[in-house]
């Protein structure tokens, strides 16, 4: 389950602009990679949207069926908001719907015979 926390602003590659949806997954228990201290935290994941600024912004606080996953990318810089401090990652989060996941699968195995 995934809760819809804020919407933001965003621009596609046309240069025209879109809402979408920050979700949030629930409390997951991970282990520091420095002190080797477990801490919880929530994975976030933006989602596109076809929806104006008001309609995005009623959808605060839904919860959705679906799960964020860690998803391998090429290496890309990002800068911490709070600190400033700019660091290399080679991952992004993104929300994953079961259904929609299962129902591509399905597809899949269908086109290969």
């Amino acid at each position: 389950m995934v809760t819809v926390k804020e919407i933001k602003k965003a621009e596609n590659s046309k240069g025209e602009e879109f809402y979408g949806l920050i979700v949030q997954s629930g409390a997951v228990p991970v282990k520091s990679k420095r002190s080797g201290r477990v801490y919880i935290t929530a994975k976030t994941a933006f989602v596109a949207t076809t929806f104006d600024e008001e309609t995005a912004s009623s959808l605060i606080g839904s919860e959705f069926e679906g799960t964020i996953r860690k998803v391998e990318t090429d290496p890309y810089e990002y800068t911490i908001e709070e600190t400033g401090e700019i660091i290399t990652l080679s991952h992004r989060y993104e929300y994953v719907d079961p259904a929609l996941d299962m129902e591509e699968q399905v597809v899949e195995e269908i086109s290969v015979y």
